[in-house]
């Protein structure tokens, strides 16, 4: 049995690449229910600043089809007291690059105070949606060149 029963982790998943399906099986590891919120587009432009390539519909499947995943919610908010509030997790994961961060130094106390704990995942390396990007840009540039 997992140390925690239910825990939690929110994203966009643009482009849905191995380091998502890795945070998700190592966070199931530690729970018995995981529950991942999923921006919304509105969120993503309202936020980001950019459209998403995959709409909300099609993200949140795509992440309801993983076998690690119990819940899939929508999320429109960026505070993750709020979402505890309505999801009452026992821990909360995100991936290491965030580790030590004012924003999540914030957040990790937040937490600790309604007794939720935060669990780093390690951030799989050489991959993440930015550089899909980069790369499509790329060879977008390429194609137009040569028209």
């Amino acid at each position: 049995m997992a140390k925690y029963k239910v825990g939690f982790t929110v994203g966009t998943f643009d482009m849905f690449h191995i380091g998502h399906l890795n945070l998700f099986r190592q966070a199931k590891e530690y729970c018995d229910h995981l529950i991942v919120a999923v921006h919304t587009d509105e969120w993503v432009m309202h936020c980001k600043n950019r459209p998403t390539v995959i709409s909300y519909e099609d993200r949140a499947a795509i992440v309801a089809g993983c076998r690690y995943v119990d819940e899939v919610v929508p999320n429109e908010t960026r505070s993750k007291m709020e979402a505890w509030n309505k999801y009452h997790f026992d821990v909360a994961f995100i991936g290491d690059d965030w580790k030590g961060t004012e924003v999540w130094n914030k957040i990790e106390a937040e937490l600790k105070e309604v007794g939720c704990d935060t669990i780093y995942i390690p951030y799989t390396q050489g991959i993440s949606t930015t550089e899909i990007r980069k790369k499509l840009g790329e060879k977008t540039d390429k194609v137009e060149a040569k028209q």
